[in-house]
């Protein structure tokens, strides 16, 4: 899968020593598909904000064979790998993604930690991913985790959706009402996401 990029949408480059999103691209083997995408904005985004593991999760080994595949030319370190904290949701994350790929691959394991990681940050998961819109996010979700996108039928922003399946699989009651659409909070769930 492929997405255009206009330039004036592509993600703010990280530390001046740090490759940017740009450099990423360029030294992209796939350039312009949806894998490409993810990885380099989410390894720029970890680098903007000073985040090892750039992408939590994935053992140093990993993470260099991630490189080599997308971004031959560049290297990086992961970083610090860390312990699971069992007081966030990473791992079920990972799983519920892990669960839903559309075929088991090293690309979508490395691709499930990098939408986990990204996942446990304050702004949109789009944003946190350095995707340039979230009409690239869910081509990504439909692309490579299509069964969990058609749960997500409603069009719920992307973090809240992962939020409430990991709910509803502990038998979690998380909403107020239960439809969505006469529920007081449907804005905060499905609401733009500028």
């Amino acid at each position: 899968m492929t997405a255009a990029l206009p330039a004036d949408i592509l993600p703010a480059a990280a530390a001046a020593d740090a490759p940017s999103y740009r450099d990423f691209l360029a030294h992209a083997r796939y350039p312009g598909q949806l894998l490409t995408l993810a990885f380099a904005g989410v390894i720029v985004s970890a680098l903007a904000a000073h985040r090892r593991p750039l992408i939590r999760g994935l053992a140093e080994a990993d993470f260099d064979t991630l490189m080599q595949t997308f971004f031959p030319g560049l290297r990086l370190n992961n970083g610090t790998r860390l312990p699971s904290r069992g007081g966030d949701e990473y791992d079920d994350l990972v799983l519920l993604l892990m669960a839903h790929r559309s075929q088991p691959s090293m690309a979508l394991e490395w691709l499930s930690h990098a939408i986990a990681s990204a996942s446990l940050f304050d702004n949109h998961l789009w944003q946190d991913m350095g995707l340039p819109s979230r009409a690239i996010l869910s081509q990504l979700m439909q692309a490579y985790f299509p069964a969990l996108a058609a749960k997500n039928a409603g069009d719920m922003k992307w973090k809240k959706f992962f939020y409430r399946q990991l709910c509803e699989q502990e038998e979690v009651l998380i909403c107020k009402s239960p439809n969505c659409l006469v529920c007081s909070d449907y804005r905060n769930c499905f609401g733009p996401e500028d």
